[in-house]
């Protein structure tokens, strides 16, 4: 007997036909022997209404009370699951994040996994039910509910995996896999079988969308293998585990996009200690993820900085720094830039084999495809780009590295 924790994204409940598909599918992999933990996302399109109906009460809402509001999503499916357990003949019992032991820190819609405290998930398991829980949320010490931000199911099925110790996490959506790049973009795209955490991690915070980044650092962290797969068809997904030897001789694994970005940069600034310090400490206390990073001096003695960020956190990064540029220096000055993309390339054998870089960029410039700025990490070359050639970008550099072989 093994201990499986599914997940099951929006799409895969998005409506009765697939909850009563979802429900054979527990029911299979409990009559093959196993205990199942489920974790469930709100039905497709349900957390998107939810905050349409937030906005039209009150353009800004609360977020403790945004909290209170999307957390219902996920309490819908995991209620709807169950039931739909019962009538195949199988006990299940559902569970909300609170009662899953799932306790959180950090501000609202923003929350963070501090423990979980899985007893009453271990209890129902030991007397024979399958255990159907919310993702997405928790609950503070203070006993406020509490969610996990965007994608925070994957995280929640990751972190009880865990709690639990599972032998098998499985995060069951509609794609079958990881591939190397999104097959709605470069058609002839291969799902990929094996990739280490590093891999996986580079590709989601690079634009990936099949796992959320906070995910698979906690499966990292803790050494929790999982498999993305299909929730409609039995096809063998992608495991996502340890680097080893072997996957260095793939030098590139993946190409990612991510779409909806914008660069500022701040010129005119004095290269004195504590003024790059002051610019994105207050960029991290308006809560605005920076991105890439790009700094040189001129001979004058004054500092540049690019950056890029979502094109939705546009206007709250410009808030932040305007507010500072006074105190820093009367010929600072602030460029934005919207209708940006980041193309990726990622991939262990990186560390092994040179020239990937000089390849990348010959190959964007004889597409006629300009690049802004360039970060690099061991195993990952990013580049920003004009969104209107991404896809572009991505189908040149998909086929010159032979991904699809």
């Amino acid at each position: 007997m093994a201990l499986i924790v599914q997940k099951y994204g929006g799409t895969s409940v998005g409506s009765v036909d697939r909850i009563l598909n979802v429900a054979q599918r527990i029911k299979k992999t409990c009559e093959a022997g196993n205990q199942v933990v489920a974790v469930v996302s709100a039905m497709g399109g349900v957390t998107d209404k939810l905050i349409g109906l937030a906005n039209e009460i009150n353009q800004n809402p609360a977020e403790r009370e945004l909290d209170v509001l999307l957390a219902t999503g996920e309490q819908q499916s995991i209620a709807l699951v169950s039931m739909a357990l019962h009538s195949l003949g199988i006990d299940a019992v559902s569970c909300t994040g609170r009662q899953a032991g799932v306790v959180t820190i950090g501000s609202h819609t923003k929350g963070k996994i501090d423990k979980i405290e899985a007893n009453y998930v271990k209890d129902n398991l030991n007397a024979g039910r399958v255990v159907i829980v919310a993702g997405f949320q928790g609950v503070r010490e203070d006993g406020l509910i509490h969610t996990l931000g965007r994608g925070g199911s994957d995280l929640s099925a990751i972190a009880i995996a865990h709690a639990v110790g599972a032998d098998l996490c499985q995060i069951l959506t509609d794609v079958d896999g990881v591939y190397t790049c999104d097959p709605r973009v470069v058609k002839d795209a291969k799902k990929i079988n094996t990739i280490s955490y590093d891999e996986m991690l580079e590709l989601a915070s690079s634009g990936a969308k099949v796992m959320q980044s906070r995910s698979v650092e906690f499966a990292s962290k803790y050494g929790v293998v999982f498999e993305v797969r299909s929730s409609l068809n039995d096809n063998p997904g992608t495991i996502v585990c340890a680097e080893n030897d072997s996957m260095e001789t793939v030098v590139i694994r993946g190409v990612s996009i991510e779409r909806n970005q914008a660069r500022i940069t701040v010129t005119g600034i004095p290269d004195k200690p504590g003024n790059s310090a002051q610019i994105f400490t207050a960029l991290s206390e308006a809560e605005v993820n920076v991105d890439m990073i790009v700094s040189n001096n001129t001979h004058e003695g004054l500092a540049r900085h690019s950056f890029t960020v979502s094109d939705s956190d546009l206007a709250k990064a410009l808030a932040s720094i305007q507010g500072l540029l006074p105190d820093i220096s009367s010929e600072a000055e602030v460029l934005t830039e919207a209708g940006m993309a980041k193309l990726s390339v990622v991939g262990i054998g990186m560390k092994s084999h040179s020239g990937v870089a000089a390849k990348m960029f010959d190959v964007l410039g004889k597409a006629g495809i300009n690049i802004g700025l360039i970060t690099t990490s061991e195993i990952k070359i990013s580049v920003s780009l004009d969104a209107a050639k991404a896809d572009l970008a991505a189908n040149v550099i998909h086929e010159a590295f032979d991904l699809k072989s």
